[in-house]
């Protein structure tokens, strides 16, 4: 099962993956451990990733970037009509009101939804992951920012399921941050905790998010964020600034000039980063860069950060939000990390230790420790992979009510059912009171305009009846916030009471259950049944907060039994269906989505198959033609070198002209004709080649073989214990294999290299092979076992040891002195023994 961790962000993107017990960044075919977040099309195929970049200039107006910013919002939003008036690809409204991209594809004009180019970037990443791993991927963890909308996050989801991936958790940015950076960490306190503010510059936004560690534990406090403040637009004050200097200098219209706008940013990101490592002033040259004028220009630190001015300003406004968080002073934060690609600017660096009075920290992986966070948490939630338990809160940025029309006015009502900074994933128990089915919608209470479109989608409660007495029936509903951070109402109940008879000992059991029940134990049930008496509160609605959702249900039916015991009034819920209306893909769409992207899949592969075809028979008669002059010279006579050479000549100029574009089977087609001309050359180098060795070893076996001959004929003891029979069959197989290698020595030593030979490798190969197993299993068998001689006896019988021996010797010169003599007289008849055997 993959667990792998996939950090899309602006400009590039990452992949982690837990495996062999840590969390490692992966490299794509590119052996880059980022990928750009580039989708091109062509007029054949698709360009993903470090391709679509490479050919940006050339294919300026079908190559997107970007998208990032563009998903889950409209068109008409001015937040996306700012975003793309730096993009030179072009872009149109569609009918639902979001953006569509147009760009030439397989010779066509298509248009593109944001949903299906990001689908496009996760299918690039999922074959990364596939190659690297060498397995299915299809479980993963993708980060999005905190500052994401309902819709955007919706949005992500899709396209995720489009390219066939299964997002177990959209984790917020900052969140897998602080994951990455606490989960290893063994210094965490057990009570207080240790607050640390995180500080993400990326390519496109900054967000700075304040975290509460604990001994296992995870609490997000608090985010701000500027999502129209990142890298690039240093990238732009540097652009700006180049673009006032070559007009004056060239008298150049950059400015109407897409290609010339990416060229000069590509090397202002370049000249940015060198500043970032350098004090010195650097220069800028572009050659060719406009009218065929080659540009140049120089650009002092102490000048970016002059001209940084505005950003910087921004940033502090953005940093001083904390101040708004409760419980959080700048004296209780312990330490600032940052991270993100942009925060290597020194600039951004003195900016954070003026405004929290402390030198920033750059513990963990400026560009990976989102992925490696991912990864984290894709490893807590896989069951391949025990992970110590860790927990961790996260929040949802905007404040979320719900607006409804009241009973008895119908006037519109609102109610804030989520606080900015709520912790997630939780759910709250909503309490209707309706006499038919009732429309409610839900919405961020959004003052800045920054969401975009506020509402969060309408949901209607079906199927609501009056009671019998024709009065408002109680509706339960369960609104939550889930893991993606997602808003949605996950059900609704209608609680009727049902009018029951007691039995003698129902009344019995009823009239022993005391009435006087302590508040804090009075079940749930009775408070509402009270609460009907009285009237719904505020007429309309009445909210309850529940642990996440998980034992409420529980907890409603414990209480209920004892109140069914000691009451008339039975309750029973009927659960009621709901129809949502939210800003995603519906099931119709998606499919359609799926079936398309299949379908480009299999026109890469089948443009690569083809590439890869053609490329063949290009290498193939380029190689060959070099080898011709060098290696394979004296293999090959005079007439077949003309042929060959005849031959390549045809097929090169085929490639240019009409085998410039045909199908991969034409290709394979002319490679086999190749071969069918050079593999017989390539046969006889090869045996050339190898055939010196083969004939050694098969010599080597052979004298082996005759040298147990030799030992066997001269009686050693290696072979004694072979019987003859088998020696003798040795020796007829020595004496057959020996012929056939004298045969063969002699032939092939005046061989010409031009000829083909008369035995190959592998029939050399084979003898000694053959010789080896017929003889081996002969020559190896092993020696009979000789019994040990017999050990002497003590006088029990028992073999007697060196110790034993000794002790007996020991306990005779104890012993009485008539067991003397007989001693002696042993020793005396051992030694004559001795002297009459020499």
């Amino acid at each position: 099962m993959s667990v792998i961790g996939i950090d899309i962000g602006n400009e590039n993107c990452y992949i982690a993956v837990a495996r062999a017990g840590g969390i490692e960044t992966i490299a794509n075919e590119y052996s880059q451990r980022l990928t750009p977040t580039y989708v091109a099309f062509g007029e054949k195929t698709r360009d993903l990733g470090v391709t679509a970049k490479n050919k940006q200039i050339t294919n300026l107006r079908n190559t997107l970037f970007s998208f990032k910013r563009l998903i889950g919002r409209k068109y008409k939003d001015p937040v996306i009509q700012q975003e793309l008036q730096y993009v030179p690809f072009q872009t149109c409204e569609l009918p639902n009101g979001e953006v569509g991209f147009q760009v030439n594809y397989l010779q066509e004009q298509n248009v593109f939804t944001v949903p299906q180019v990001m689908a496009m970037m996760f299918t690039k990443l999922k074959e990364i992951s596939e190659s690297n791993l060498k397995i299915k991927v299809q479980d993963c963890v993708v980060s999005v920012p905190i500052y994401y909308t309902d819709a955007e996050r919706r949005a992500i989801l899709d396209s995720a399921e489009i390219a066939g991936l299964n997002v177990l958790r959209l984790m917020n940015e900052p969140t897998a941050v602080a994951l990455a950076y606490g989960f290893y960490k063994q210094d965490l306190p057990d009570d207080k905790p240790k607050n640390v503010v995180f500080v993400d510059l990326g390519n496109s936004s900054l967000q700075a998010t304040a975290c509460a560690f604990t001994k296992g534990k995870l609490k997000i406090l608090g985010s701000t964020w500027n999502r129209n403040l990142g890298g690039r637009d240093f990238d732009n004050v540097l652009v700006r600034h180049f673009v006032e200097d070559f007009n004056q200098r060239y008298k150049l219209d950059i400015l109407n000039n897409k290609r010339a706008i990416i060229r000069l940013l590509q090397e202002c990101e370049k000249l940015k980063k060198q500043m970032s490592a350098n004090s010195l002033e650097l220069p800028i040259n572009i050659e060719c860069f406009m009218e065929d004028k080659d540009v140049s220009g120089r650009m002092k630190r102490c000048l970016f950060t002059y001209v940084t001015y505005i950003c910087i300003k921004m940033l502090k406004q953005s940093f001083h939000k904390f101040s708004d968080l409760p419980d959080l002073k700048p004296d209780d934060i312990d330490s600032v990390q940052v991270v993100g690609g942009s925060s290597r600017i020194p600039a951004f660096k003195s900016l954070i230790q003026k405004v929290f009075g402390k030198e920033p920290s750059t513990t963990l992986n400026l560009d990976e420790a989102v992925a490696r966070g991912c990864a984290l948490q894709c490893a807590m939630l896989s069951p391949t992979f025990k992970v110590r338990d860790f927990s961790i809160t996260d929040i949802q940025p905007y404040p979320i009510k719900i607006v409804y029309k009241a009973v008895k006015t119908e006037e519109e009502s609102e109610t804030e059912i989520f606080p900015a900074f709520h912790a997630v994933p939780y759910t709250r128990l909503l309490t209707f009171y309706r006499t038919e089915p009732f429309t409610f919608d839900v919405l961020y209470t959004d003052k800045t305009g920054s969401v975009g479109v506020p509402k969060l989608g309408s949901f209607t409660v079906m199927n609501v009846t009056p009671t019998p007495e024709g009065e408002s029936t109680k509706v339960k509903v369960k609104a939550r916030i889930n893991i993606h951070g997602i808003f949605s109402i996950s059900s609704a109940t209608m609680i009727e009471k049902v009018n029951v008879v007691p039995s003698e000992q129902e009344n019995a059991q009823t009239s022993e259950t005391p009435n006087n029940v302590p508040e804090n134990k009075k079940p749930e049930e009775a408070m509402e049944s009270e609460s009907d008496n009285a009237g719904p509160p505020n007429g309309d609605i009445n909210s309850e907060e529940m642990n996440d959702g998980k034992s409420s249900d529980k907890q409603d039916n414990d209480k209920k039994e004892p109140e069914q015991k000691k009451s008339k009034n039975l309750v029973k819920s009927i659960d009621l269906p709901i129809k949502s209306e939210v800003p995603s893909l519906t099931k119709e769409a998606l499919n359609l989505f799926v079936e398309k992207e299949s379908k480009m899949i299999q026109q890469d592969k089948m443009e690569k198959e083809k590439a890869d075809a053609k490329n063949a028979v290009e290498e193939y008669v380029y190689d060959f033609r070099g080898k011709l002059g060098a290696e394979l010279e004296k293999f090959v006579n005079d007439q077949e070198r003309d042929v060959i050479r005849q031959f390549l000549d045809e097929t090169e100029n085929w490639l240019y002209d009409e085998g410039e574009d045909q199908q991969k089977s034409v290709y394979v087609e002319r490679l086999n004709k190749l071969k069918k001309h050079g593999d017989p050359i390539m046969f006889r180098y090869t045996e050339w080649e190898q055939r010196p060795v083969a004939m050694n070893a098969l010599g080597s076996s052979l004298q082996m073989v005759h040298k147990a001959l030799q030992s066997y004929e001269a009686k050693e003891e290696t072979y004694a214990h072979i019987e003859k029979e088998d020696m003798m069959k040795v020796k007829s197989i020595w004496e057959q294999k020996e012929q056939w290698h004298g045969q063969y020595l002699h032939s092939l030593a005046n061989l010409p290299p031009h000829q083909n030979p008369p035995v190959t490798v592998s029939q050399i190969m084979k003898e000694k092979e053959d010789l080896e197993r017929q003889v081996c299993p002969i020559l190896n068998k092993p020696k009979p076992k000789v019994e040990p001689p017999p050990e002497d006896k003590n006088v029990n019988g028992q073999p007697q040891t060196d110790s034993e021996m000794q002790d007996t010797s020991n306990s005779s010169e104890k012993a009485e002195k008539p067991a003397q003599p007989s001693a002696e007289k042993a020793s005396s008849e051992g030694q004559s023994e001795n002297m009459e055997t020499n």
